[in-house]
């Protein structure tokens, strides 16, 4: 099993952070790799259990699933249901946490998945790189940081 644990700190208050990440279904308005998103039969993007299908740019689609959500910790956790990357039993948690010294906010995102023998390297590299890091950078411009 690959783990992935990536952290950054963010210049803006964990409420702020908190209000734009919560939204299950509002990556597509800030993460570069999303090009559209929405929550299947209509339900609500908060609702344990709802599922967002989203096509990247190139087109490919996955669909992901709320496994958790908790506005009291300021985390989530989600899996994926289908996906044409080879990531198999992928669960992530997103947790955030208060830097009192400036009114910033720690943002943790960890990934726990399995992969084809031999591509473990190169889908780590990924998921840390293309998801995680280019996450991070873009909240930082939707926020309105400096970089």
């Amino acid at each position: 099993m690959v783990k992935i644990i990536r952290s950054t700190v963010l210049s803006a208050p964990i409420e702020l952070v908190w209000d734009t990440l919560r939204d299950f279904n509002g990556h597509d308005r800030w993460h570069p790799a999303v090009a559209t998103s929405a929550i299947e039969r209509n339900e609500q993007s908060d609702r344990i259990g709802c599922v967002r299908r989203f096509k990247l740019g190139d087109g490919a689609e996955l669909r992901e699933k709320l496994l958790t959500l908790s506005d009291l910790e300021q985390t989530y956790s989600y899996c994926l249901l289908d996906t044409p990357i080879p990531l198999f039993n992928y669960v992530s948690h997103v947790r955030l946490f208060p830097v009192t010294d400036g009114d910033r906010t720690f943002w943790e995102w960890e990934g726990r998945f399995d992969t084809p023998a031999g591509r473990q390297d190169e889908l780590a590299s990924m998921v840390a790189n293309d998801i995680y890091q280019a996450g991070f950078q873009a909240i930082r411009h939707h926020l309105g940081e400096e970089e």
